[in-house]
């Protein structure tokens, strides 16, 4: 990052000292003395040598700035590497760096000391808390001269914008209720497929399998409903649908259904797709995000990226639902993520379950939130028609555990003459400057 084409500024900060420069001139005119010699010498003197020195930090200073990523993760630590240099004779005895950035809780001002042709480098390392589109930078830098008669002032306009992602959690045990007429997987495109498989293992029953599927002799051994899985059997579909509606909303910050359902979407995501599932993504918020449901490596990237930008908005849960009947195919899982109680949204909810979606509902308990309203009525009404539901409790999802990414962990050290090397180095490398 180059400032040559930001020149510092060089600021008189008072005129008394040159009010009283010319003072002292005008009495030894009419009054010649050697009082006023000495004395105009001095302050004089004391005047030149400021404006020598406040110039030579004006041409010298510079700051350069350089981080490594476009991108984070909640948790991560996020580094830059700050670099002054002086390439004037003048020293720099008080040096302040500002720093402009609205990243939340990450402010990188410091106060530094530069010898003349010098040159001072740091790191600065803080935590990103929040997802979100911040900005790092711009940067300001204040010097002066030992009498504070100058202020040099520069600016470097240079930013660069950085994507926080929502981290992505271990999950606990939360089960989605599989879509297809074929164990886990998709309807197939020919019946004959469904004779040919083998079976592979049982699981436990989940409302929402296909009778046909249940293993009868493991049931009865056991007392328990058990349904066979079957080898090289298409994964179905999972469309995970995050309910951002406003009024629906309970808590604050951090400790909000909104942040929840943001962190519980992009843990889903993950797992849905290390398990083979095509994933996709329907946020109904302030704009509806709308992400069909893909397997490649990026898939996850590009919902975390949606994530991490959506905010509340005005749309009904159960508008959505209506509108979606046509986009979704058949045999695919539905899993709803919502901190709705009212009962609304469940018979459209229905009608997409008719049309051989399979639904699963995450339903956030309000009460935890520290809000109003009861899970209770909601809870009846989707164990009478047999959707496989989770009641989500605010200490499931625990913030202490909030996967923190190596991409963005270094380790530094100082060498003998002063310099910072890195004692331990993530695996990308690469540093660039925010200009």
């Amino acid at each position: 990052m180059k400032t040559s084409s930001h020149p510092n500024k060089l600021l008189l900060q008072s005129r008394l000292w040159p009010v009283l420069t010319a003072l002292l001139l005008l009495l030894q005119i009419l009054w010649p003395s050697k009082v006023w010699t000495a004395m105009f010498i001095i302050l004089g003197g004391a005047w030149l040598l400021s404006f020598l020195w406040a110039r030579s930090l004006a041409r010298g200073l510079s700051l350069d700035r350089k981080m490594r990523y476009g991108w984070a993760m909640v948790g991560d630590r996020l580094g830059q590497v700050f670099t002054a240099t002086n390439r004037g004779w003048a020293p720099g005895l008080w040096v302040e760096v500002e720093d402009h950035s609205n990243l939340p809780g990450y402010v990188a001002s410091v106060v530094i000391t530069i010898g003349g042709r010098g040159l001072v480098q740091w790191e600065f390392e803080g935590t990103c808390t929040r997802r979100g589109l911040y900005t790092l930078g711009p940067t300001s830098l204040r010097a002066g001269d030992p009498l504070g008669l100058y202020r040099v002032e520069m600016h470097q306009p240079h930013s660069t914008v950085l994507l926080v992602l929502p981290p992505v959690l271990p999950l606990p045990a939360i089960e989605v209720a599989p879509g297809g007429r074929v164990g886990e997987g998709r309807r197939p495109r020919r019946a004959a497929l469904e004779t040919t498989v083998s079976t592979d293992t049982v699981r436990e029953y989940i409302p929402g399998d296909p009778l046909k599927s249940i293993h009868w002799p493991t049931s009865a051994r056991t007392g328990s409903l058990y349904v066979r899985q079957f080898e090289h059997t298409p994964s179905s579909d999972w469309w995970i649908y995050l309910d951002l509606e406003e009024r629906v909303q309970v808590g604050r910050d951090f400790d909000s259904t909104e942040e929840y359902g943001v962190i519980l979407a992009a843990s889903l995501a993950d797992r849905g797709l290390s398990q083979g599932h095509a994933v996709g993504l329907v946020v109904c918020g302030k704009e509806l995000v709308w992400i069909p449901p893909q397997r490649h490596s990026g898939q996850l990237m590009d919902i975390l990226r949606a994530l991490a930008l959506v905010h509340t908005g005005d749309v009904p849960l159960a508008d959505l639902l209506t509108s979606s009947k046509r986009s979704l195919q058949r045999g695919a899982s539905l899993v709803l993520i919502t901190p709705n109680v009212k009962t609304g949204w469940i018979e459209p909810l229905l009608r997409l379950s008719a049309s051989e979606v399979t639904p699963t509902v995450l339903l956030f308990d309000p009460t935890s939130f520290g809000g109003t309203g009861t899970t209770t009525q909601t809870d009846q009404l989707l164990n009478k028609y047999g959707i496989a539901h989770t009641i989500i409790q605010r200490n499931l999802l625990n913030a202490a555990e909030v996967h923190q990414s190596v991409h963005g962990q270094w380790r530094w050290f100082v060498m003998g003459r002063g310099k910072i090397a890195p004692a331990r180095q993530p695996k990308e490398k690469g540093w660039r400057s925010l200009g």
